[in-house]
């Protein structure tokens, strides 16, 4: 493949290491990249507040988080006995208000504590169209499967988008100066916006993108949007709605991610720990019961023991020693023999 979106050397100046600890949101790419770096062993908190595609919400929630706001009042709702909030994804809910507005609560103070201590923040925009509440008249990230006549749905104006993001900008950079922010425009096409409009949507994201990159320090791009559209400019590297990239695309883009953003060390680590993965994942033919797989599990456990003082190995290892445990007695008292 003809590789035609290139990232320059310097594009992360200051690169992402082992212990680097990161916070992703955003949409649900932030989501996918989120678990790939966790999956790398990377300490990541991902996307806390769930899938928020559109700057205005991604701004209250991260100020929420850092001011020690609470959620507005008026934001609460109720549907079939289960209760969300309108700035929030709902995959944050409760059966009452009181337990809602607890979560939520913890939510923001762990978020908001998670950002302080970040080297890294990875802000994923996923569209410029908003829905607006009519009665509130605010933005909401999520709709909740109301009635749409309760919402006036619209491209946010540009000049306003702006202003909401150079003000997430100006409230992160208070409450931790040295965080790396990483933007990235989401690859997912939000096709029920009509294709003409998403184009325009994340068109305009772009240019946001690439002013904040241009005007403040601190802040880099990766060119996720466009690695999809121009280097994998295929429906194979699409999920079968043709909208969400599928795992191959997934593994394209963080690739790219780790060569121009990862220190050589991590990516020399990446490399050796998805082996162990691969060893983790792998079951055996025979149900687990032979010498071999006693030797196979043993080889293991001594590799996760050696990078335990690099990375936290502590359920890998349980799990591989629970499959130990159910080995019968007789092939370890073989393989004690042959180590004899």
């Amino acid at each position: 493949m003809q590789f035609r979106t290139e990232l320059t050397p310097d594009a992360f100046p200051r690169r992402i290491s082992l212990t680097s600890r990161i916070v992703t949101i955003g949409s649900c790419f932030a989501d996918v990249m989120g678990r790939r770096l966790a999956d790398s062993k990377l300490p990541v908190l991902i996307n806390p507040f769930g899938t928020v595609f559109n700057p205005i919400s991604v701004n209250k929630l991260v100020t929420m988080a850092l001011c020690g706001s609470e959620p507005d009042e008026n934001g609460y709702l109720e549907r079939d006995g289960i209760w969300f909030h309108y700035d929030f994804h709902s995959s944050l809910w409760a059966y009452s208000r009181n337990e809602l507005k607890s979560r939520l609560l913890h939510t923001l103070s762990q978020t908001g504590e998670a950002i302080r201590q970040a080297n890294y923040l990875f802000l994923t925009l996923g569209s410029a169209v908003v829905y607006r509440h009519r009665q509130s008249g605010e933005v909401v990230a999520n709709c909740h499967k109301m009635p749409g006549s309760l919402f006036d749905k619209y491209l946010y104006q540009v000049d306003h988008l702006r202003d909401e993001m150079m003000a997430l900008v100006r409230t992160i950079r208070r409450a931790n100066p040295a965080l790396q922010i990483v933007l990235t425009v989401s690859p997912v096409r939000h096709t029920r916006d009509t294709l003409p409009v998403n184009q325009v949507s994340k068109s305009m994201l772009r240019l946001l993108a690439h002013e904040l990159t241009v005007w403040r320090d601190g802040i880099h791009y990766f060119p996720a949007y466009e690695l999809m559209i121009d280097d994998l400019r295929d429906y194979r590297f699409y999920e079968a709605d043709l909208v969400h990239p599928n795992a191959q695309a997934h593994d394209y883009i963080f690739g790219k991610f780790a060569e121009s953003a990862f220190d050589a060390e991590l990516r020399t680590f990446v490399t050796d720990w998805q082996s162990v993965r691969q060893a983790l994942a792998h079951r055996p033919l025979h149900g687990g019961n032979t010498l071999a797989d006693r030797q196979f599990l043993t080889r293991l456990e001594t590799r996760l023991e050696k990078l335990a003082d690099r990375v936290d190995t502590s359920v890998e290892l349980l799990d591989v020693r629970s499959r130990l445990a159910r080995i019968p007695a007789g092939c370890t008292d073989e393989l004690d023999r042959q180590n004899a």
